[in-house]
């Protein structure tokens, strides 16, 4: 079978090879039908632009490596969707890698796609191991942290994108507070993760403040899951309990105590009311109908997909940004208002 190259390309659509590379790398200066021309050529024909022989031309790839630590949750495979959309759009294509600092597997990841000649690479980690990690690779590859928020006090010089998970557990004891509640539970605190300390901080100072008194519930496992959830809300159940309101670290807690709360024969939300975090798609079910704290996933894909792009483009390794995205609350059907006496 004849390989196509871009002259095979050039002498099918009647034009020069420059033209035809204008077209597939969407340059200003060709006309519009030249290039829908072109792209159609290259579609019928099969033609793939030759990744590696760009690379060596323009020293881009256009491709951007991305580690999750979990594709099998639906916030990570929401966010890689957006990530790999929001990419596409700028011209950008993703290889995506699946590890988390605590497993030992991060630094091959990230030799690997170095090896692999990425533009840039954008790390999703709720973990504090992730920052110091981050920083040995930045002055080899531009980098974004996506998921720990990086204070201007610390000593780490990392470019990281967040939700501000202060104010969202601010935001949730506001909220439990304003529905009348007073006697409310933090479950799933989760000491080794800092997006969930930060969480965990707003929620207890916003209820300090409005005089709620708040029965904390760590959860051991290393991470937040249907499982774990439902294992606590069983053991909490198991008993009287003189609390009205529950705040669950996340969607996936959450949805584990509605588990719970069924097999216990506890109504939510006339029993307790339940509030999550993070808005997984599973929370908007009609079934479920979650109350929960938006992360805005697809804004904070962009947002982190855009800022790699600026460190691509500019080359700049001596100043760093931290971007903070604000949750939104999404009213549904698991918390309710109750009357104070």
């Amino acid at each position: 079978m004849h390989h196509i190259t871009i002259k095979d390309i050039a002498r099918m659509a009647g034009v020069s090879v420059t033209t035809v590379s204008r077209a597939l790398n969407n340059a200003p200066e060709i006309r519009e039908e030249t290039r829908a021309h072109i792209l159609e050529i290259c579609s019928r024909e099969g033609y793939r632009t030759n990744l590696l022989a760009r690379s060596l031309i323009s020293n881009r790839t256009n491709v951007l490596g991305v580690v999750l630590p979990d594709l099998s949750s639906p916030f990570h495979a929401a966010l890689a969707l957006h990530i790999e959309t929001c990419a596409s759009e700028l011209g950008y294509q993703v290889m995506l890698c699946s590890g988390q600092p605590e497993d030992g597997r991060i630094d091959g990841l990230f030799d690997f796609l170095i090896g692999q000649q990425v533009d840039g690479i954008l790390l999703t980690s709720a973990s504090n191991s992730a920052m110091p990690l981050l920083e040995r690779y930045q002055s080899t590859v531009p980098t974004v942290l996506l998921g720990a928020f990086v204070s201007a006090a610390s000593p780490l010089r990392i470019n990281s994108v967040s939700t501000d998970n202060y104010i969202g557990g601010w935001l949730a004891a506001g909220y439990l507070h304003r529905l009348g509640h007073r006697d409310v539970i933090y479950l799933g605190m989760r000491s080794g993760s800092g997006t969930h300390l930060l969480r965990y901080q707003g929620f207890l100072d916003a209820a300090q403040e409005l005089g709620m008194r708040v029965n904390t519930i760590h959860n051991p496992a290393a991470h937040s899951t249907i499982e774990s959830g439902c294992l606590l809300g069983r053991e909490l159940f198991a008993k009287p309990f003189p609390q009205t309101a529950m705040f669950a670290a996340t969607d996936l807690m959450a949805l584990g105590v509605l588990q719970a709360a069924d097999e216990c024969g506890i109504s939510v939300p006339d029993r307790l009311s339940l509030l999550g975090f993070d808005d997984i798609d599973y929370a908007a079910l009609p079934k479920i109908g979650l109350t929960t704290l938006s992360q805005r996933t697809e804004a904070l894909a962009r947002t982190s997909v855009r800022l790699l792009l600026e460190l691509i483009e500019t080359g700049d390794s001596t100043e760093f940004t931290q971007r903070l995205l604000t949750p939104a609350l999404i009213e549904r059907t698991t918390c309710r208002s109750i009357t104070q006496t």
